[in-house]
């Protein structure tokens, strides 16, 4: 059998006992089937058209235009390690994009010759770097913890991807001489400046269309009540709020769910100095529509009628390959985060041990974080009583996994480069949070 029978298999053996064992009538499993529906939903509603779509399209495109040549002098195994490295591991400061919308593209320069290594490295790099997440870190959590966020989201992409490089160099000597035996694709019908300026449209697209709203949310309801919140999930019928300031015998950090039928408006409330972030977020479509309508012309004006179709093609190939398993991972973690409550977690992560800092790791690669909801969730959490390396920990390990992307890089790599990728993601996480526990209290 193989590996790919083998997935299925312990697939629908998975679902098998989950149906078989789970007990439907207890009150906290309807709450987990509930909860993690409603994150799908707004998974579905605020993720999938804004950030994976566009994904998809743009890895598609990377399948389909990329020579791989270029990729393997750029990003391949024998590329300059310096070049390489550099060009990853800070790819997430131009992106500014979240996980899912990164998983693509990591798949897309993989398929055509991207080195392990770098590959990997631009997998870490590219959700952790987000430039604004690491100052709203700072601005929130503390200065120390925005600085040490973002050398260590560096340093990891650059070690996890030699590491990988090293561990697994035979494996991608076989998949560099195979890459290599595929048929030279014809010559480029277009200039070097025409293919760069369509790749910049696309992303900028992607980076505006998924662009993540800093400010939190005073919220007035219908009986006069105002709620100074962060909005963590919307669905078609509730908010899911977490409170900035306290309301009534509820502390702030509290959550809350709200039904939209009791909402009667909505104001920002942004820290000082994000007001043009915030002003981005609100007319982000009409500026992200101008970059869709320059890909629209340059599609219909570069590119002959097979080129297209062959896009299409690599884009459908993997959006039904990653699309079910975002979907998937997404409501996992919906179930398991229902039946862990904050203060749980927070008594597990109290403290700078090395238990507590890889806890932290672990719950960090398991957790789905949206672009910017770690930080209230983090400040719930230290209110709570964790300490602050489990909480570095937690935001080193945070934004490059999760079980959607878990799954994901599964899906594209197989099982053992992605247990270790994951492995060193936690392990790293877990000793560099304890060392800036015993310095920063």
């Amino acid at each position: 059998m193989d590996k790919k029978q083998l997935s299925i298999l312990a697939t629908l053996v998975g679902i098998f006992l989950f149906a078989y064992l789970i007990n439907f009538s207890s009150p906290k499993i309807q709450n987990a089937i509930m909860e993690s529906f409603y994150m799908l939903q707004w998974y579905v509603r605020y993720h999938t058209l804004a950030c994976v779509v566009p994904a998809m399209f743009i890895a598609g495109a990377i399948a389909t235009f990329f020579s791989k040549e270029a990729v393997l002098r750029h990003l391949g195994p024998k590329a300059n390690k310096v070049e390489a490295y550099s060009v990853a591991s800070t790819s997430g400061t131009v992106l500014a994009v979240c996980s899912c919308s990164v998983l693509p593209m990591f798949a897309g320069i993989y398929r055509v010759g991207a080195g392990l290594g770098p590959a990997s490295a631009f997998l870490y790099s590219g959700p952790a770097i987000n430039v604004m997440a690491i100052f709203l870190t700072a601005r929130v959590l503390g200065f120390d913890l925005g600085i040490a966020r973002i050398i260590g989201s560096v340093v990891f992409a650059v070690v996890i991807g030699l590491i990988m490089a090293v561990i697994f160099r035979k494996d991608e000597e076989e998949r560099t001489a195979a890459v290599m035996q595929l048929p030279d694709p014809p010559p480029a019908k277009r200039s070097l400046w025409q293919t760069a300026l369509f790749f910049v449209c696309m992303i900028t697209f992607l980076v505006f269309s998924d662009w993540a709203n800093p400010s939190q949310t005073i919220i007035e309801k219908t009986d006069g009540t105002h709620i100074h919140a962060t909005v963590l999930i919307r669905t078609a019928e509730t908010y899911r709020v977490q409170l900035e300031e306290p309301l009534g015998d509820m502390k702030k950090g509290t959550k809350l769910m709200l039904n939209i039928s009791d909402i009667a408006s909505e104001t920002d409330h942004t820290t000082e100095g994000y007001e043009w972030v915030a002003w981005v977020f609100h007319h982000r479509w009409y500026i992200a529509s101008g970059f869709f309508l320059a890909v629209l012309v340059m599609s219909f004006t570069w590119f002959d009628r097979e080129e297209l179709t062959e896009w299409m093609d690599q884009t459908w190939s993997f959006s039904k390959s990653i699309i079910p398993l975002l979907f998937g991972g997404v409501l996992v973690t919906g179930f398991v985060g229902a039946l862990i409550p904050e203060h749980i977690v927070a008594s597990w992560v109290g403290g700078d041990s090395f238990t507590s800092n890889l806890v932290a790791s672990m719950i960090g690669g398991m957790w789905y974080f949206a672009t910017l909801t770690e930080i209230p969730i983090l400040e719930a959490l230290i209110g709570l009583g964790m300490g602050r390396g489990p909480a570095l920990a937690l935001l080193l390990a945070g934004p490059a996994l999760s079980l959607p992307s878990i799954a994901v890089i599964y899906s594209v790599i197989g099982f053992k480069k992605t247990a270790t990728f994951v492995v060193l993601t936690v392990i790293m996480s877990t000793f560099v949070g304890m060392v800036f526990g015993w310095f920063f209290v």
